[in-house]
């Protein structure tokens, strides 16, 4: 995965968030989960580490909005 840039971290309750799963499926759950309950970037596909299990997923989160009941 890219490095994380400083502008995606640069205010208190911005998160980088890195997702190893099983499968597409699993890792996109997990990112519509959290777009439920915070604003987060949308991701469209994942990425595989050639000789690594799973794939990965990367999204950015703003905490600084309160939960969404």
């Amino acid at each position: 995965m890219e490095s994380i840039n400083e502008v995606h971290v640069s205010e208190p309750g911005l998160v980088v968030v890195d997702v190893a799963a099983a499968d597409d499926q699993t890792a996109f759950a997990f990112q519509a989960t959290l777009s439920s309950m915070w604003a987060a970037t949308s991701v469209e596909r994942t990425t595989r580490d050639p000789g690594q299990p799973g794939v990965r997923l990367r999204c950015y989160l703003d905490m600084r909005q309160p939960l969404s009941p």
